[in-house]
C-alpha cells in the first residue's frame, strides 16, 4: 500500500529534492541543548517553565499527566512554547507524548505558534517513531502556512503514517490528508482515490473515517 500511494500522489516532478533521513535517536541528540537553553530564557523571566515539564513525566501513558498546567504556563509566557516545542525531543517518551499533546491543543487557538518551527517539524519531529507524537504531527500539519514544497513533503510523512501499526496514526493522516487537500484540487482527487481504497481494506476505525471523509470530498467543492 505504501509504495503505490506513494507513486500516486508523489509524482517525479513534485518529488522532493532533500529527503529525510532523520531518525529518532537523532531527533533526541538535537533537542538536548535547544531545551536547555530555552528554558533558561524562560528563567529569567521569572517563570518555572522547567519544573512544569517535569511534572510531564509523572504517571503512565494511560493519563494526560499534567497537561493542563503546561498548557495554563505557556498561554500565561508565549516566550516559553520554545521550551515545550523543544521537549519533544526529550529522551522521556511520556514527556514527548505529553508536550505534543500540549503543543497540539495550544496551536487550535495559536497556529501562528508553529510556524517558527516549520522546518523541524517536517525534517525532525514528523520523522519520530512514537505513536503519540506521530498522531499529533498529523494533526499540526495543516494548521500550517507552507509552499508547494512543503505541503509535499507533509504529503510524503502522511503517506508513510498510513502504514503505521496504530490505528490512530492512520486515521490522523486520513484527516491531514483530506483537509490539506481543501487548498489543492489535485491532492483532493488523489485523496478521494486513497480514501476509495482504505473503506475497502482497512480497519473498522479507517473505514469510518474513511467514509465519512469521502463523503465530505465528494460533496463540497475545493477552496482555492
Amino acid at each position: 500500500m505504501k509504495a503505490s500511494f506513494l507513486t500516486l500522489l508523489l509524482p517525479e516532478d513534485r518529488a522532493l529534492s532533500d529527503p529525510l533521513p532523520v531518525t529518532s535517536a537523532s531527533i533526541e541528540r538535537a533537542g538536548e541543548a535547544p531545551l536547555a537553553e530555552s528554558a533558561a530564557r524562560c528563567a529569567t523571566r521569572g517563570k518555572t517553565m522547567h519544573e512544569v515539564l517535569i511534572l510531564l513525566g509523572d504517571g503512565d501513558r494511560r493519563s494526560i499527566g499534567n497537561v493542563d498546567a503546561v498548557i495554563a504556563a505557556v498561554e500565561h509566557d508565549p516566550s516559553c512554547f520554545d521550551v515545550l516545542f523543544h521537549s519533544l525531543f526529550s529522551d522521556d517518551p511520556l514527556i514527548r507524548m505529553r508536550s505534543a499533546d500540549a503543543i497540539e491543543k495550544i496551536s487550535r487557538k495559536h497556529p501562528d505558534w508553529l510556524q517558527p518551527y516549520k522546518r523541524q517539524l517536517l525534517t525532525q519531529v514528523a520523522q519520530s517513531e512514537q505513536q503519540e507524537v506521530r498522531w499529533h504531527v498529523a494533526q499540526l500539519f495543516p494548521r500550517l502556512a507552507a509552499d508547494q514544497h512543503e505541503r509535499t513533503a507533509m504529503v510524503r510523512v502522511l503517506l508513510d503514517y498510513l502504514n503505521d501499526p496504530s490505528q490512530i496514526v492512520k486515521v490522523c493522516a486520513l484527516q491531514a490528508l483530506a483537509d490539506l487537500s481543501a487548498h489543492d484540487p489535485v491532492l483532493r482527487r488523489q485523496t478521494i482515490t486513497i480514501l476509495e481504497q482504505v473503506t475497502e481494506i482497512g480497519s473498522p476505525a479507517v473505514k469510518s473515517r474513511g467514509r465519512k471523509l469521502l463523503q465530505q470530498l465528494t460533496t463540497q467543492s475545493p477552496h482555492r
